[in-house]
């Protein structure tokens, strides 16, 4: 016999706010707001986002999309309860992903999962997203928010993005890279997003804290750790389009020694010259306590090199005299070369 239940259930008592998910849209839209671009047809609230390529100013299209994540740097964001930054890195390692085929990213929709959706929390997540946007000149035209009791724990929350940009047909790139050709790199901003597990279990054996001062920096770990990925759209969008870059690799899981050679042709390699920069503060410290071989560490994170650009030699100081104009530090690392194998000069730990 199914026994009776007279209490009168609502999806609230099973931990799910419905009315906390409206007030977050209506917080968020003032953000969201000031991402919209040309080619934005609808706002927030709709089934599904619009835009149209045609507004956006591209005559012959081509698509490219992109989706990440953030990975296990959140934990740290969560036990400081320092989401700040955390919406820059999720936009960061979709939209940095789309220039390296040459696109522009147009617009951007997140997925945020949590246990319990708490609005200041959540807010401020969702508000850096908008941030990230607001800076790589994307919109943020939708997402989803999904409150999960049972599946997170209450404080627990995960994140995933999704980019979409266009190039013009016969502007995509990797194109036309030879032997001879110059890489130039990108100063990143720290770790970035990639690594976090390793990075995690160095803490635990140095037996600081999140709240202890930074041994390589000015504040404490766990902000110097959750320093946000570099965007790196806006000072490349107008080498792509003037045709000064041939190609791009986004230094992410994989490191140097993985990422760059994704993207050139077969029987190419890259020469890679370690003493060119400097490493950074971070992964000395990193590299000390836990005791990484360089390998490991080119290998694993992005080692003080957060994009690398592959250009024409003739091109060489042009590219590197607008990219520091546009306020990146950038070195020459290396060059493509004949091989199979990635190839280091000189030596990165000191």
């Amino acid at each position: 016999m199914v026994k009776e239940n007279k209490t009168s259930l609502t999806y609230a008592d099973a931990g799910v706010s419905i009315s906390t998910g409206n007030q977050l849209i209506e917080s968020i839209k003032p953000a969201a707001m000031r991402t919209k671009r040309s080619g934005v047809v609808d706002g927030l609230g709709g089934f599904g986002a619009l835009f149209d390529l045609k507004n956006a100013g591209y005559l012959d299209p081509i698509l490219v999309a992109a989706t990440d994540g953030v990975g296990t740097k959140l934990l740290i964001a969560i036990e400081t309860q320092n989401y700040s930054a955390i919406g820059i890195d999720l936009v960061a390692m979709c939209v940095n992903d789309l220039i390296c085929q040459g696109a522009e990213p147009l617009f951007f929709l997140d997925y945020f999962a949590t246990g319990k959706l708490k609005l200041e929390s959540a807010t401020k997540i969702i508000s850096s997203i908008a941030r990230g946007c607001e800076l790589s000149g994307c919109s943020l035209i939708g997402g989803e928010t999904a409150e999960m009791p049972g599946l997170y724990k209450t404080n627990d929350f995960d994140l995933a993005g999704f980019a979409v940009g266009a190039v013009e047909r016969g502007r995509v790139i990797p194109k036309d890279i030879t032997s001879g050709d110059s890489l130039i790199g990108l100063a990143s901003n720290g770790i970035h997003s990639n690594g976090f597990s390793l990075v995690r279990k160095i803490v635990e054996l140095s037996g600081l804290t999140w709240d202890s001062a930074s041994p390589f920096g000015n504040l404490s770990l766990g902000e110097d750790l959750l320093i946000a990925t570099r965007l790196y759209v806006k000072p490349l969008l107008p080498l792509l389009k003037s045709n000064r870059i041939k190609g791009l690799a986004h230094i992410t899981g994989g490191g140097i020694t993985e990422n760059i050679v994704r993207i050139l042709p077969e029987k190419l390699t890259a020469e890679v010259f370690l003493d060119n920069w400097e490493l950074p503060g971070v992964y000395s410290w990193l590299s000390q306590i836990g005791g990484l071989e360089e390998q490991e560490l080119l290998r694993t994170f992005n080692a003080g090199i957060g994009m690398v650009a592959v250009v024409d030699k003739l091109n060489e100081e042009e590219v590197m005299s607008s990219l520091t104009n546009a306020g990146e530090t950038v070195f020459k690392i290396g060059k493509v070369c004949e091989g199979t194998r990635i190839e280091y000069s000189g030596q990165l730990l000191k």
